[in-house]
């Protein structure tokens, strides 16, 4: 920064422009103020030494760059002031402390003391004996009731944790009860359950209306009654006799639901793709439905929404698998108690003696449980007719290999009252209005 002045640019007046002069080294003049002037004159020159007048910044003053600011004395320490930064408060009466006049103190020449000589409440130093402490000179603790007891617990100031109280409420190991083999008493039901009461969803279940899943749905739209009142609230609980029942726009939702039946080859498995195998799903397809198909359902998108197999297939098996959308259907063929039978063709190689065809319709076991009573029999003279009311993971195949047999060929063929018929392999067709399992 220079001392060189900056020129400012004129400025307007009445009689004309102004042209500014340089400014002058000693002490400013106030301008005298024209009688006919609307505003006060105010002098726009640096203030002199010494006077009042606007505080400027450096750059408006350059001689002021260089100059040294102004220093204060600190404030003397009072009485109630707080310690200042690093502890030590400010007396004006301290000398200032003298460096390098304090003689270096030799090492060693401060004389060992002995354990004897040690000032009271003073610890023994490392590498000293500690006397022993006579027994019983400890204070006794004091409980919380104002009693006083060497084997009392903390007192209550201290703060505990949660596993200090649960330890507080549990009872000492030799004041608790002792086990006596006895097995503990059944849980008392709840006396709200007591009057036959069922949750809601179940009960939709048990009329067919619709699946578990679907009836939740359906409660929080709304679209359930009880006895006429719309029921909303999930984990409602209804008893037998009330009537329960879905709006319109409930069983519209439920009869838009459609059920696919596909003749699945082999090659393809019946649920998610496993070991490099497509699922059978990727097979419906609008140019795999089958020419033939009675059903005026038109093909949409939306039909894959929620599709899901009903039973399965093995990878090396062929025939009928079911495709749906309906949890009612759903629950019908592979449910717990699922009743409907599953017929299937089998061609085996070996040889079948009487007893051998008698286990297959009644006594074979599998995993440790006995299979259900099935109806096989002859078909030709190299397949027999299996049919089933369950449908354990290759149970066909594994009750062949029980009695000497071995599956080269099984085609499932009908499911309840629905047949296979005509449909091609790799085709599917919806499920008819008409047709029930």
């Amino acid at each position: 920064m220079t001392d060189t002045l900056r020129r400012r640019a004129p400025l307007p007046t009445r009689d004309g422009t102004l042209k500014l002069k340089p400014r002058a080294a000693g002490a400013a003049e106030a301008a005298p103020q024209a009688p006919d002037s609307p505003k006060p004159n105010k002098d726009w020159r640096k203030p002199a030494a010494g006077s009042t007048g606007r505080n400027r910044a450096k750059a408006s003053f350059p001689e002021q760059a260089n100059a040294e600011p102004e220093r204060r004395s600190p404030r003397p320490f009072r009485d109630g002031d707080a310690p200042r930064q690093g502890g030590e408060r400010f007396r004006d009466d301290r000398p200032p402390r003298p460096t390098g006049d304090r003689p270096a103190r030799p090492f060693g020449d401060k004389p060992a003391r002995s354990s004897g000589e040690r000032t009271a409440g003073e610890r023994p130093r490392w590498g000293e004996e500690r006397p022993a402490r006579p027994f019983g000179d400890r204070p006794p603790r004091r409980r919380d009731d104002g009693s006083n007891d060497g084997s009392a617990p903390q007192p209550a100031s201290r703060p505990r944790g949660e596993f200090g109280k649960a330890a507080e409420a549990r009872p000492p190991r030799h004041e608790r009860k002792q086990w006596s083999g006895e097995a503990r008493p059944a849980p008392v039901p709840s006396p709200l359950r007591d009057d036959g009461s069922i949750r809601l969803s179940k009960r939709m279940t048990e009329l067919g209306l619709c699946s578990r899943r679907e009836a939740d749905e359906y409660i929080e739209k709304g679209w359930v009654r009880v006895d006429g009142r719309v029921v909303s609230e999930l984990g409602s609980r209804v008893k037998p006799g009330q009537k329960v029942e879905l709006d319109r726009r409930g069983q519209t939702a439920q009869d838009s639901r459609v059920t696919i039946l596909l003749n699945k080859p082999v090659g393809y498995v019946s649920g998610q793709a496993e070991d490099g195998y497509e699922p059978a799903s990727v097979l419906i397809t609008a140019e795999n439905r089958w020419a033939e198909d009675p059903s005026e359902n038109r093909y949409l998108r939306t039909h894959h929404r929620g599709l899901a197999p009903a039973g399965r297939l093995d990878i090396d098996s062929i025939g009928l698998l079911v495709f749906t959308q309906d949890g009612r259907i759903a629950r019908a063929l592979i449910g717990d108690d699922s009743s409907i039978e599953k017929e299937y063709h089998v061609r085996v190689e070996g040889s079948l003696t009487d007893e051998g065809l008698k286990l297959l319709n009644h006594g074979l076991s599998l995993d440790g449980d006995a299979l259900r009573p099935a109806k096989v029999s002859w078909l030709n003279e190299d397949q027999l007719r299996f049919v089933l009311r369950e449908g354990k993971k290759r149970q066909i195949r594994r009750m062949c290999e029980l009695v000497g047999l071995k599956v080269v060929g099984l085609k499932r063929v009908r499911i309840g009252r629905v047949m296979l018929g005509n449909l091609p392999p790799g085709q599917w067709r919806y499920l008819g209005q008409d047709e029930l399992f």
